[in-house]
């Protein structure tokens, strides 16, 4: 999980990330998007790999980039125990407020 929130901290691999949602494209069509070298380019994209955000296919010369689902369900998965675990500290505060055992904050 380190690499993905390593991986999401830069802004262009957020650009990236957001761009292939809509499908998978070349790596030249995504540098090409972006004012920056294509070595740097080629560099976001293999940070974004390692991190299981990205898969990369090849076909002949050409590498085809696309959204790795499965990255972002691990990553939701992830977050989600911090949500469960505020929800449930809420649930307990409710219930002991409901039964009057919280004193009045004054």
């Amino acid at each position: 999980m380190q690499a993905v929130l390593k991986a999401l901290a830069e802004p262009r691999r957020v650009a990236i990330l957001t761009l292939l949602a809509g499908g998978e494209m070349r790596a030249g069509e995504i540098a090409e998007r972006f004012d920056t070298t294509r070595p740097a380019i080629s560099e976001h994209l293999r940070v974004l790999v390692d991190a299981r955000l990205l898969v990369q296919r090849r076909e002949g010369t050409r590498r085809i980039y696309a959204v790795r689902h499965e990255g972002f369900a691990e990553l939701r998965a992830f977050l989600d125990g911090f949500w469960d675990d505020g929800l449930a500290r809420l649930k307990a505060v409710a219930e002991r407020e409901a039964h009057g055992t919280v004193p009045d904050a004054k």
